[in-house]
């Protein structure tokens, strides 16, 4: 007797800073932790860049310098605490086991993956770090007494769109760049575009939505109240299928746009395996 085919994939994939988390993850606790304003910091940092440095390189490395001035060296478990203090959008919390349980019914296997410039290290310490099946974000180097003073990954809004092929073909380590560049046919790949939605909140998500787009799937761009305008020239110039507010909770206008995204990836792998089978068989 045959065996079972195996579950289709649908990945999502999201940014985290003001997509999942209501604010830059730095402002919750970090930047109020050194007696300055999120507004002075990010100033500092936007003049860093203005003058030559990379913009995500320039945050981390005015993170660090902050701390030095301030006498308050950081560490690893120092930074994944920080992730205790983490707001979320409304729905966040239970969406990832309402939409597992939805993909589920329709037969496939849904996975959740964080492509974005914020921290690893205070993602890790967030109540929803467990998620996700990957988190791709920046993270520091730490010296022999554990304390961070150097940046280690850097993913700025260019970079990020090497993991989604790091996904689409299966190749998840990010330092195994080999694999990632062998050439994989397309109906071999274990999650194809068709079965990915990115969801981001501005600008700095535009390659990845346009990638996704592009090659099939869907992207949102998501929006705070009082901040629809900053989103809508993305759908009026094409570069996502969508927008809809931060809002994840059940029966809201995301929570129904994924479902039936979830709806299509499930039709068209029938369909296509409905083809491959046909012009399988037809290779007797």
């Amino acid at each position: 007797m045959p065996s079972a085919r195996k579950r289709p994939i649908a990945a999502l994939m999201y940014d985290f800073d003001k997509t999942l988390c209501t604010r830059d993850m730095q402002e919750y606790s970090f930047i109020p932790g050194l007696g300055i304003s999120a507004s002075a910091f990010w100033e500092e940092s936007a003049k860093l860049s203005r003058a030559g440095m990379d913009r995500i390189l320039a945050y981390m490395y005015l993170m660090l310098k902050k701390a030095r001035e301030a006498e308050k060296p950081i560490r690893r478990e120092s930074f994944v605490s920080l992730g205790r203090d983490i707001d979320f959008f409304p729905g966040v919390r239970d969406w990832f086991a309402r939409i597992d349980a939805y993909g589920a019914e329709r037969g496939l296997e849904v996975q959740h993956y964080i492509i974005s410039s914020g921290l690893k290290e205070i993602i890790e310490g967030s109540e929803i770090n467990d998620r996700f099946k990957r988190v791709y974000a920046c993270e520091f180097h730490y010296d022999a007494s554990g304390v961070a003073d150097w940046p280690l990954v850097s993913v700025n809004y260019t970079t990020k769109t090497q993991f989604l092929f790091r996904i689409n073909k299966g190749v998840l380590d990010f330092t195994d760049d080999e694999a990632l560049n062998r050439f994989v046919p397309e109906d071999e790949r274990p999650i194809p575009f068709r079965n990915m939605v990115y969801l981001g909140d501005g600008l700095t998500d535009v390659p990845c939505m346009k990638l996704v787009k592009a090659n099939g799937g869907h992207s949102v761009a998501v929006y705070q109240r009082g901040q629809k305008a900053k989103v809508e020239r993305l759908l009026l110039d094409r570069r996502v299928d969508f927008i809809a507010p931060t809002d994840y909770s059940d029966g809201k206008e995301l929570d129904q746009l994924v479902k039936r995204m979830i709806d299509r990836m499930a039709v068209m792998d029938d369909l296509v395996s409905r083809h491959l089978a046909q012009v399988k068989g037809l290779g007797k």
